[in-house]
């Protein structure tokens, strides 16, 4: 089958207008954005508060479930930054790796357990905030932001050398480098994330409610997978910033 010229414009019109799912727009002066998103973000960050108000609330030396719960999770999330950022330079990292985590497990498992098809809004709908580009690009420009603080608070602008090291031909490819990391940081997520509610929501459409259940736990774990990659990679980011520029 062979196409006009002018019906393979039409094709990528059509192609380019495309948008993934419906949005509810709030205009703030002369800006649109996703009103989705921020309720959903504001749900998380309400929910993580408040557990971590009721986890430190009361601490004892002989710790209850909550507060054992609430240390190991700290814990785990100590680990990360120390593995990957060193055992001398980590712990002023600790909150960034933690919230990162936290807020990318939280509002991936929003997306994956609460029916928000359910809640019906003026438009658009209610959904995971990760499965929005949007919020994943700016993830990943807070990543990028934190090593470049940490590679300059560390090294001062002896940290520009590592663009020319090991050879100054590297120079373009080093640069492209700090273009492709947020590029892949965001896009890995926002993938992972948006795929997975579509397979769950086509198989709700195509077979009964129990069927999809195990998709849906496999959510759950490939959910949690992306957060800890997303937030060991910041901090890997983080603590290559944080090298001298000549222990490479």
């Amino acid at each position: 089958m062979y196409y006009t010229q002018s019906q393979a414009l039409s094709f990528f019109k059509q192609l380019s207008s495309v948008e993934v799912g419906k949005h509810l727009y709030w205009t703030i002066g002369n800006y649109s954005i996703h009103g989705q998103v921020f309720i959903v973000s504001w749900l998380v960050i309400s929910i993580l508060l408040f557990i971590s108000f009721l986890g430190t609330k009361n601490l004892q030396r002989i710790p209850s479930k909550l507060q054992n719960f609430m240390e190991f999770i700290l814990e785990f999330l100590q680990d990360i930054a120390k593995n990957q950022i060193g055992e001398h330079e980590y712990r002023p990292w600790v909150p960034y790796i933690s919230t990162i985590f936290l807020f990318i497990l939280g509002s991936n498992w929003a997306g994956a357990l609460i029916p928000w098809k359910l809640i019906h809004l003026p438009e658009g709908e209610l959904a995971a905030p990760t499965n929005d580009i949007n919020t994943t690009v700016a993830l990943s420009l807070l990543t990028s932001i934190a090593y470049f603080y940490a590679g300059l608070s560390k090294n001062g602008l002896g940290y520009f050398l590592r663009y020319i090291e090991p050879t100054p031909v590297l120079l373009p490819i080093n640069i492209l480098e700090d273009f492709t990391k947020p590029l892949s940081l965001s896009f890995r997520l926002f993938g992972n994330i948006l795929a997975d509610e579509l397979v769950v929501s086509v198989f709700t459409l195509l077979v009964p409610i129990l069927i999809p259940l195990p998709v849906m736990i496999l959510g759950l774990f490939a959910s949690s997978i992306q957060a800890l990659i997303f937030s060991t990679l910041s901090a890997a980011y983080i603590g290559e910033a944080m090298e001298g520029h000549g222990d490479h």
